[in-house]
């Protein structure tokens, strides 16, 4: 379990996270829904150790950043290293013996490739593949279904819900709502640096439906084009 105790983060004097309490529990998967700027990769970014922030953040791991498989919207990859040598390099992060990568290579990405010359959905597939072969107990996906097509997008579904019987926990967070709701368990409204709701599978309907009312509204409507 990670247990999430009144965390706040501020950059300078702007406040981000206000008094954030969550729990992750394993087997479950969790979804964060919110506008952009809401704090959700900041949320991320603090529970897998890359940002500084007030409150507290535990778990029954150990370490709890040395179990976190971290998929970033816009991962980063040294120039002049191939895809191969990244996976390696981050398997060798966790003492993780990488064997069968020629058949662990399920998106079919090319491997001798320098990784810095990928595109923005073979970047994240790429990324997502080396924080699988780390055997992570705990998995934070921001954006995973964003800039990666139709058939890799499926692919993932599927993936998510191995982890979830592996008993992993998995949070994500998504702009498409009917990944979410294929997927997770439970999902969080964070607003403002806030959650200000938690929505069960049985709501997950409504929820999308007051979203899109709210979103969409008469908005259409106003450009006249018809």
């Amino acid at each position: 379990m990670i247990k999430i105790q009144k965390l706040s983060k501020f950059y300078g004097k702007r406040q981000v996270l206000n008094d954030i309490d969550l729990s992750f529990e394993k087997g479950k998967v969790y979804g964060i829904v919110g506008d952009n700027g809401s704090g959700k990769t900041t949320l991320f970014r603090c529970i897998a150790g890359l940002e500084k922030y007030n409150g507290k953040i535990t778990s029954d791991l150990k370490v709890l950043k040395n179990h976190i498989g971290l998929l970033l919207t816009e991962p980063y990859f040294f120039d002049k290293i191939t895809a191969r040598e990244y996976l390696q390099l981050m398997c060798n992060a966790r003492n993780v013996q990488l064997e069968y990568l020629d058949t662990q290579n399920i998106f079919d990405l090319p491997l001798k490739q320098y990784a810095s010359t990928y595109s923005t959905g073979m970047k994240k597939k790429l990324a997502l593949t080396a924080i699988l072969l780390q055997k992570n107990e705990c998995f934070i996906l921001d954006e995973p279904f964003n800039g990666v097509d139709i058939q890799s997008n499926m692919i993932i579904s599927e993936l998510i819900k191995k982890l979830k019987a592996a008993d992993k926990t998995i949070v994500i967070s998504s702009h498409i709502f009917s990944t979410l709701a294929e997927t997770c368990d439970e999902i969080h409204v964070l607003k403002n640096g806030q959650f200000v709701r938690k929505v069960l599978k049985e709501e997950f309907s409504s929820l999308e439906a007051e979203m899109k009312n709210f979103t969409i509204g008469n908005r259409i409507d106003q450009l006249n084009i018809y």
